[in-house]
């Protein structure tokens, strides 16, 4: 019997282009393509309809999402050329973890030119995970330099989409670039209630406690979207001091809140934290958390598990360890 893996890739592409039903498992065969396959696929990728494009391009996305060991990424980049505007959005919902200097470029030239609002909103929100990689120091400060002035030019066109405008903040506010907390401040107090939002998002992505006031303020708001973004905010942020309101929002009328909660608190994390969830896994009336509360409990000890590795006495005399288990 013939596996996918077996199969020629034409017969592939036939498959992924033509078939009446899409053919999920063989999209993982565009994973990590030879020269000569990815030659292929971006001659034929042209004569496919829109439709299936789009279909194709959004699988990929969700399964890169799912799946690190699959590379879509050189994919997505030719993808962002694609005629469609739909089919550009995917792609770039694809990289949202993408770690290709190489891809920066064509980004920044659809967050500057692209025709559709919606085109360039998603490459914002692209280039949000850049920010981060400079800020963990793994890419170079000239293209975290040209990212930022990109996104704080966006943000101050006078005529600039909302859409565009609150991606671009939502994007530099993990930077530290000096300007954040007056942009953050400025869209808090005069923005309408989307660009609120997306100021409240920011405050967390900023990881600056100076915002905690304010979010814990609003985890008692009014509206069930912004009680559910400062929840998310905090626990971005991860202070032990927001405990006590993210307990109450458990019991929230709105289920979308206790979920931000049930996250929040994981990612704050703790002893406390820890005997909270646990509880309440067992408690039939959150039988609505339970799949989140298991995901909160999972992080919380991979991450506790993490940090018991990053523990070791610097003291020890390091003759005790192999060359290869060593951490510096």
């Amino acid at each position: 019997m013939t596996t996918h893996k077996e199969l020629p890739f034409a017969v592939v592409l036939t498959s992924l282009f033509t078939s009446e039903d899409m053919p999920i498992h063989l999209i993982y065969r565009l994973s990590d393509l030879s020269e000569a396959d990815y030659r292929t696929f971006k001659k034929e990728w042209p004569e496919v309809a829109e439709e299936r494009r789009l279909a194709l391009a959004r699988h990929m996305a969700d399964i890169a999402e799912d799946n690190y060991i699959v590379d879509f990424t050189p994919l997505f980049a030719h993808l962002f050329t694609d005629k469609a505007a739909v089919v550009r959005v995917a792609a770039l919902d694809g990289v949202w973890d993408a770690e290709s200097p190489d891809i920066v470029a064509p980004i920044l030239t659809m967050l500057k030119s692209d025709p559709d609002v919606s085109v360039r909103a998603s490459a914002a929100r692209a280039l949000a995970h850049y920010i981060l990689l400079a800020e963990w120091g793994q890419i170079d400060t000239e293209l975290e330099t040209s990212i930022i002035e990109a996104l704080l030019a966006e943000y101050d066109k006078p005529l600039v989409a909302q859409e565009v405008k609150r991606a671009a903040l939502e994007a530099v506010s993990a930077s530290g670039h000096p300007r954040v907390a007056e942009l953050i401040d400025d869209a808090y107090e005069e923005g309408n209630d989307d660009m609120q939002l997306s100021a409240i998002f920011a405050m967390g992505n900023s990881a600056d406690d100076r915002w905690l006031p304010i979010l814990e303020a609003e985890l008692g708001s009014l509206s069930p979207d912004f009680r559910a973004e400062a929840a998310r905010a905090c626990g971005m942020i991860g202070s032990q001091s927001a405990i006590d309101a993210l307990e109450e929002l458990l019991t929230d009328k709105e289920l979308e809140v206790g979920l931000a909660a049930v996250y929040a608190l994981g990612q704050i994390g703790g002893e406390r934290v820890t005997a909270l969830l646990s509880r309440l896994a067992e408690d039939p009336d959150f039988e609505e958390f339970y799949d989140a509360i298991d995901e909160a409990l999972e992080e919380m000890d991979m991450m506790g598990s993490e940090f018991d590795l990053l523990a070791f006495d610097d003291d020890e005399d390091d003759d005790a360890f192999p060359d290869d288990l060593r951490l510096n």
